[in-house]
């Protein structure tokens, strides 16, 4: 009965070990009980604290972009543990390195060429997922006359969206100039 209750609240999404074991207690479920649904789900690999983080750090990437403090935030909120969470961060920032702003991986070619030239210098993780949030935002930016106005806008999007001040500086600063050059040569 409670391992059918834990798999229903599984057919959504994935959820971590904390999620569950919260749905189930406020389900009413006795304490053992739940214990021992949650020790059988994840024998039979249906639950993973580092799957799951994984997995939400890989779609918020893709779907909606996300500094590593809201990463970070999320995950806890979620009761994934502070050791798994900040392992499926390095393995994001590890990631990251070999990553272009567009968010596809380099080729080894490339990753070689850009440990000898500064100028090809391997984007971070918090930054592609920057320069990602800031493109699909790029329109309503575009639309504000004043640079200084639009780089202040893109920052406090940054920064409400979990990136640290030297990324959202960075990456408002790469933006509004782009539009800047844009602009003079339309």
């Amino acid at each position: 009965m409670v391992l059918e209750a834990a798999a229903r609240f599984l057919e959504v999404r994935s959820r971590s070990i904390a999620e569950v074991r919260r749905r189930l207690t406020s389900a009413g479920y006795r304490a053992d009980l739940v214990d021992g649904a949650i020790v059988r789900m994840m024998e039979l690999g249906m639950l993973d604290d580092a799957a799951f983080a994984q997995a939400w750090v890989e779609s918020r990437d893709r779907a909606h972009p996300r500094g590593e403090r809201a990463i970070r935030l999320e995950l806890g909120q979620k009761g994934v543990e502070r050791a798994v969470v900040e392992a499926v961060l390095a393995a994001r920032r590890a990631g990251g390195t070999e990553c272009d702003a567009s968010g596809d991986e380099a080729s080894g070619d490339e990753a070689t060429d850009s440990r000898l030239d500064p100028d090809l210098a391997p984007v971070s993780a918090d930054r592609a997922a920057a320069e990602r949030l800031v493109a699909k935002h790029e329109r309503p930016l575009a639309r504000v006359a004043d640079p200084r106005q639009r780089r202040a806008r893109a920052y406090a999007l940054l920064a409400r969206n979990g990136f640290d001040p030297e990324t959202c500086r960075e990456v408002a600063a790469s933006m509004t100039a782009t539009t800047d050059l844009e602009t003079d040569t339309s």
